[in-house]
């Protein structure tokens, strides 16, 4: 007859499979985490599920006298999913921190100090000095033991100090989370060492991880809240500044006289225009990136429009041979605008505006230059209000970035870099 005392193991266990089971399901479907983290918290939760189930079978096959085999296969397991769950916190440390893993004295030394763990391990299956198994199945502990779990506790300790002497990289919750959960798996290693309470020890380390994942996720659900504010007020400024009721008023002007002058222009410049003010809505209402072919598109539509007006002093030239990549809406088409209405504006001379992308090792390029008079980064005019707002897109929707800087020559030069994207 089962006893409480078995009961309560088997009630233990079954609350600890669905809680792993529970952490799987809300790194899959949890919008907010980034892909590393899924896949982080995915094997973080995994591990901690595999390393229930051989504890949970451990307790069902313990009393059996002729499943000594399997009682010791079941023990190396349970030992191996452990030790790879101190090294779990170090990883996600170092990639929060945008340290190299690969470079890592911290992921070395600990590292090295696991490899020792598995050569005390091997070491453990020759000789009774650190655990060993009679015949009818009954699990004892040598005088060694300790042995075996030094290494895994210098482990803990060197990932508790590495997140101290990072702390003013790691947001608060990512902090407390990696301490709650460091601090607990110490304690409980060190308790496992003296006293074989495996089931407690593993609920206490499967709790700290999931108060670790609710402190991240909160984290997580935090900046991305921040970023839909910032985005909504990008793209409230980007309907403001597009609100462009002169540059309407006078191309429509421009329109009529050109019905009696040249039809088939006016029919043109109306095409253009159409095109233009399409691509210009469309783009205001996106809120996610766009194909630069697009983007291309609304700008060559815009500078139309222009070139009509001002056919004798405005000149543009393109050279776009690499257009597969994609950027946030209205990004090309108000540098291009910024770059001739503050040519046209300040003086009569003919102002010269090249577009230009390529392709390097790491990331898309756009260099727009003008050789108009040029202006200091510092103007707190309205091209660069929407320069500022470009700038705050594309760090926001794609981790690019914007610089201007004087061309040699007079005039302006300003780039877009755009990453590509992680695969």
């Amino acid at each position: 007859m089962t006893g409480w005392g078995d009961i309560a193991v088997y009630s233990l266990g079954g609350a600890l499979l669905l809680l792993m089971i529970a952490g799987i399901v809300f790194s899959v479907v949890r919008p907010t985490l980034d892909r590393w983290s899924k896949r982080y918290f995915i094997t973080l939760f995994s591990l901690l599920l595999l390393y229930v189930i051989t504890i949970f079978i451990d307790t069902i096959i313990y009393k059996g006298s002729k499943m000594a085999a399997l009682e010791k296969a079941i023990y190396i397991s349970e030992y191996l999913f452990f030790s790879v769950l101190t090294l779990m916190p170090a990883l996600l440390l170092l990639h929060r921190c945008s340290e190299s893993i690969k470079s890592s004295m911290l992921f070395r030394a600990i590292t090295a100090l696991w490899i020792i763990f598995l050569l005390i391990m091997i070491f453990a299956q020759f000789t009774d000095f650190i655990y060993y198994t009679t015949e009818n199945n009954q699990y004892y502990r040598g005088p060694g033991y300790a042995l075996l779990l030094t290494p895994l506790i210098v482990i803990m300790i060197l990932n508790i100090t590495a997140v101290f002497r990072r702390y003013k990289k790691l947001p608060s919750k990512y902090f407390i989370g990696l301490l709650v959960y460091l601090v607990t798996m110490t304690i409980a290693i060190i308790v496992h060492m003296l006293i074989a309470v495996d089931m407690m020890v593993v609920f206490g380390i499967a709790l700290c991880a999931l108060t670790m994942f609710g402190f991240i996720i909160s984290d997580n659900l935090e900046q991305y809240m921040r970023q839909q504010r910032e985005l909504a007020n990008q793209q409230a400024s980007v309907m403001v500044l597009q609100m462009r009721p002169h540059f309407i008023y006078n191309t429509m002007m421009g329109i009529y006289y050109l019905c009696d002058q040249d039809s088939e222009k006016a029919k043109q410049v109306t095409l253009d225009f159409t095109t233009y003010l399409r691509k210009n809505f469309t783009a205001i209402a996106s809120d996610d990136t766009i194909p630069f072919r697009d983007e291309l598109e609304h700008t060559r539509a815009y500078l139309a429009v222009e070139q009509a007006q001002f056919e004798d002093v405005l000149f543009v030239s393109f050279d776009t041979p690499h257009t597969m990549f994609r950027l946030p809406p209205l990004t090309l088409q108000p540098i291009v605008e910024n770059a001739v209405k503050h040519g046209m504006k300040s003086s009569n001379d003919p102002i010269h505006i090249s577009v230009v992308t390529r392709q390097t090792e790491n990331a898309s390029e756009i260099i727009v230059e003008d050789d108009g008079p040029g202006f200091e980064p510092v103007d707190d005019n309205e091209p660069h209000i929407a320069l500022n707002n470009i700038r705050q897109r594309l760090e926001l929707m794609c981790g690019g970035k914007l610089t201007i800087a004087p061309r040699e020559g007079g005039g302006t030069s300003v780039k877009v870099t755009i990453p590509f994207p992680n695969k």
